[in-house]
């Protein structure tokens, strides 16, 4: 998954935590490279939970879970997203497409 802003794609970390952050965005888990964080204030971009406000969401299985008060958001149905030509949602329409009643 590249960075969501410039598009640099995450490389295999070294030994300890990797300097890459994530959030979610528009109910999309996002990452974000060093340069970007050194940069941009990226923190303003981010989704906030509905229930604390807080910008530590995860986004699995297709739910938001926020870390801080545990509050879920339930996924969106398939389809109604407009992705951004990602490979993901190049997978995605196929999937859908192959799938479909």
């Amino acid at each position: 998954m590249p960075c969501y802003r410039c598009r640099a794609r995450q490389m295999d970390p070294g030994k300890g935590p990797s300097p890459w952050k994530r959030g979610v965005i528009d109910d999309e888990q996002v990452l974000v490279c060093p340069d970007c964080q050194a940069t941009h204030d990226w923190v303003a971009d981010l989704d906030r939970c509905e229930s604390c406000g807080s910008t530590m969401l995860l986004r699995a299985l297709g739910e938001t879970r926020c870390r801080q008060c545990s509050f879920v958001k339930q996924a969106s149905r398939a389809g109604e997203r407009v992705g951004d030509g990602s490979l993901s949602d190049d997978v995605a329409a196929a999937l859908r497409r192959r799938f479909q009643d």
